[in-house]
């Protein structure tokens, strides 16, 4: 009787796979009758947020009648002053994901080519085909981005190319020497978006950030957020540092009050609190300590990682698994939505959390 609104949508929508979440904790308690149950899944940060963060929400909450600030200025200030950069060389988005989207808007058009590694972060694409872009994936060569073969595929049609570094699902990185060589070779018309969304858990010396090029004048987007170490994913907040000639044409397709008050208050406590960022990192790296002797002990093979998740080959279908997990009480990340029907990818949690992981793990695969 209605009219056949799906006539009336654009083309692109039909080719659109909409992200799928992780699943949460109280979803999994009402479904199975369970409590306690653990949530290793979205790579969120076990230890919570800042202390700091919390004390300037709380203040910020006598402010809740008052529209945000719109250009998120002490927010951008207090990065300038961390970073070193003029305050209009930051973007700031709600979580790095708006991001993604005002830049593809900004810079991609019907038949534009976006070059990116895959199994990568899926909302690349996601976005890319909103607009009518030709998405154009490069498989990882040994785990990593290939920046080789993603040099093989630009062409004319080239807009933009994404290193996620460290990488997701697979937590691992792009070296200085291969990142500089592909640096020199590629054009400088074509935008690079260094997506660093793990970038405060790297260890490995030879990792070398998207800032550095930004330093050099070239034509570059760094990502960074504040849902991972910085423990503000409920808040969604991201920022991009660039050029301001850059900021200055994203922020064209930017909507007005986009970052929340408390979101941003948040965001410049979390950012001054560096002990609990430390404390974030030494939990990670004895996290990771722990899940590689236990799956070693195993006989599992996995991934080394520079972020706070790790890829695990458990053998068997990633699917099971995963439902049997849950049963236990334990969320993780099924590898198959990454084209690895065997793999795992698991958040390092607080330490009791970890052996939890690794009992239910241990009793499922045994089973």
């Amino acid at each position: 009787m209605g009219s056949n609104m799906e006539r009336k949508a654009r083309s692109e929508v039909f080719s659109l796979k909409p992200y799928v979440p992780g699943k949460p904790v109280e979803e999994v308690e009402r479904e199975l009758g369970i409590t306690g149950v653990i949530k290793l899944a979205s790579n969120e940060n076990p230890l919570g947020p800042s202390p700091l963060a919390v004390a300037r929400v709380q203040e910020a909450l006598k402010q809740l009648n008052i529209y945000p600030d719109g250009a998120c200025y002490y927010l951008r200030r207090a990065l300038a002053e961390h970073y070193g950069y003029s305050e209009d060389s930051f973007l700031i988005g709600n979580g790095s994901d708006e991001l993604l989207r005002l830049i593809t808007e900004t810079f991609v058009g019907p038949g534009d080519e976006v070059i990116y590694g895959v199994p990568s972060f899926s909302e690349y694409g996601f976005m890319a085909l909103i607009m009518g872009g030709v998405c154009v994936e490069v498989p990882l060569k040994d785990m990593r981005f290939d920046l080789p073969a993603i040099l093989d595929k630009v062409t004319d049609r080239t807009k933009l190319v994404y290193i996620c570094n460290p990488n997701n699902p697979t937590g691992t990185i792009t070296g200085r020497a291969e990142t500089d060589q592909f640096m020199k070779s590629l054009r400088d018309d074509v935008l690079v978006v260094f997506d660093e969304a793990y970038y405060e858990y790297v260890t490995d010396k030879d990792y070398v950030s998207g800032v550095e090029y930004l330093s050099q004048g070239r034509n570059v987007i760094v990502l960074r957020t504040f849902s991972k170490i910085y423990g503000l994913a409920g808040l969604r907040v991201g920022y991009g540092i660039t050029t301001p000639e850059i900021a200055g044409l994203v922020n064209r397709v930017r909507e007005p009050f986009n970052v929340n008050l408390l979101a941003q208050t948040a965001a410049i406590g979390a950012l001054a609190d560096k002990e609990h960022l430390e404390k974030s990192r030494e939990v990670n790296i004895q996290g990771l300590d722990y899940v590689y002797r236990e799956f070693s002990r195993m006989g599992l093979e996995y991934v080394p990682t520079e972020a706070n998740f790790i890829f695990v080959d458990i053998k068997k279908d990633c699917r099971q698994v995963f439902q049997a997990l849950l049963r236990e009480g334990v969320i993780v990340r099924t590898g198959d939505i990454f084209g690895y029907p065997t793999y795992l990818r698991v958040t390092i949690g607080k330490p009791e959390e970890n052996r939890r992981f690794i009992a239910a793990l241990e009793k499922v695969l045994q089973a």
